[in-house]
């Protein structure tokens, strides 16, 4: 059996991605679903190295771009834990995403009151 997940990107004249589409029609997502960034890993296990495409649009705005890798680190500790049964290092991921959100909300705060 085999399962089909399409992402399309257009770019601009500056070959920057303009928009981002996707659909998983083996999924239940059949219809093309709008998103302004992904972020794709792949494990290369003859050569043991990750591989990675991360893409945006100008549209994504950084504080975004802050719930975004929030949620990112959030999901890849319970992808972890199930992966490993190792709850503990699951949970200072955890904890780091926090501290991560935290950190990059006052500093955007912090940005935006010195303008």
């Amino acid at each position: 059996m085999k399962s089909t997940i399409n992402i399309h990107v257009e770019l601009d004249e500056e070959k920057m991605p303009e928009t981002i589409e996707w659909n998983a029609p083996d999924g239940g997502v059949d219809g093309k679903q709008k998103a302004k960034a992904f972020l794709l890993g792949l494990w290369d296990g003859e050569e043991k190295s990750a591989l990675r495409i991360d893409l945006w649009t100008r549209k994504m705005m950084v504080d975004e771009m802050n719930d975004f890798y929030y949620q990112t680190l959030f999901g890849m500790a319970d992808t972890y834990v199930r992966a490993t049964r190792n709850a503990e290092l699951a949970n200072e991921l955890k904890e780091f995403a926090k501290s991560f959100l935290k950190k990059a909300t006052d500093a955007l705060k912090a940005e935006e009151e010195n303008k």
